[in-house]
C-alpha cells in the first residue's frame, strides 16, 4: 500500500528514482515482478503523486544500488547520488527544505495531538512511531544543513523538529510504559550528558548507546548496565 502525501519533495525524489531506474536501465515490469513495487504506485511515486512507505523504498533503494535512505534523503533537499555535491546557497533550495519540514511537522503535530493520555496503554506504542519518523526527519535535515551555508532556514527547520523530538521523548519517559531508551535519552538531557559520553560512563559502545534509543533491544547485561546509569544520574 502507498501513502498519498502532498509534498513538493516528493516529485524531487520521484524524477531523481525515474532518472536512476532509466540510467541502470531497470524496467517497471520488472520491479512489479520481483514484488518491490507495482507499475500503477512506480508510476505515481515518479511523477510526484505518492509517497512509498519505508519498506518499499528500501527495496527501491538495493535495486537502485543507493544507500539506505536516500530517497528521503533527496525529498527534503538533499543530494541526489552522482549530483554536484553542494548546491548555491541562492538556489531555493534551502526553501524547499523549510517547506517540506514545515509540511511533515504539521502530520506529526497533529499525530502527537491525536495521542491518547500518556497512562493509556496504547499511548507508548503510538508515541514511539512518531519518535521514529521524527528521528528520520531529523536525520535527513541534518545532512541538508551541511550542505546549505549561508542558509539559516534549514537551521531553524532542524531546531524545530530536534525541540519536538525533545519534548515527546521527555514526555513518553514520563509515561508508565516508558522504553529503556526514552528513559535512558530524558535521564541524558536532564543530565547534559552527549550520547559518547553516556556510554563512557556506562562502559557500553556509543553505537549502541544511540541503537537502544532509537528503539533497538539491549543484551539483559547491557539493559542493566543503562538502567544502573539511569537510576545514578536520575538519583
Amino acid at each position: 500500500m502507498e501513502e498519498d502525501v502532498g509534498d513538493p519533495g516528493i516529485a524531487r525524489a520521484g524524477a531523481a528514482v525515474a532518472a536512476r531506474r532509466r540510467e541502470l536501465d531497470i524496467k517497471q515490469r520488472n520491479l512489479a515482478k520481483f514484488k518491490i513495487i507495482n507499475a500503477g504506485a512506480l508510476i505515481a511515486f515518479e511523477k510526484g503523486r505518492s509517497w512509498p512507505r519505508e519498506r518499499t523504498r528500501a527495496k527501491l533503494e538495493e535495486i537502485l544500488q543507493w544507500p539506505a535512505g536516500t530517497i528521503a534523503t533527496i525529498r527534503y533537499g538533499g543530494q541526489v547520488p552522482g549530483t554536484a555535491s553542494e548546491p548555491p546557497a541562492d538556489d531555493g533550495t534551502a526553501s524547499l527544505i523549510a517547506g517540506t519540514v514545515e509540511v511533515a511537522m504539521t502530520t506529526l503535530d497533529a499525530a502527537i495531538q491525536t495521542l491518547p493520555a500518556d497512562d493509556d496503554p496504547e499511548f507508548s506504542a503510538r508515541a514511539t512511531v512518531i519518535l521514529a519518523e521524527l528521528r528520520k526527519l531529523e536525520g535527513v535535515v541534518a545532512r541538508a544543513a551541511q550542505h546549505s551555508r549561508g542558509t539559516p532556514d534549514v537551521v531553524l527547520a532542524l531546531r524545530t523538529v530536534r525541540g519536538r523530538y525533545d519534548e515527546l521523548m521527555f514526555r513518553a519517559a514520563a509515561a508508565p510504559g516508558a522504553t529503556l531508551g526514552q528513559r535512558l535519552y530524558a535521564a541524558r538531557r536532564r543530565a547534559t550528558l552527549s550520547a559518547a559520553e553516556t556510554a563512557n560512563a556506562a562502559g557500553l559502545p556509543v553505537e549502541l548507546v544511540n541503537a537502544v534509543e532509537a528503539g533497538e533491544p539491549a543484551a539483559d547485561a547491557d539493559s542493566s548496565a543503562l538502567n544502573d546509569l539511569i537510576a545514578s544520574l536520575d538519583g
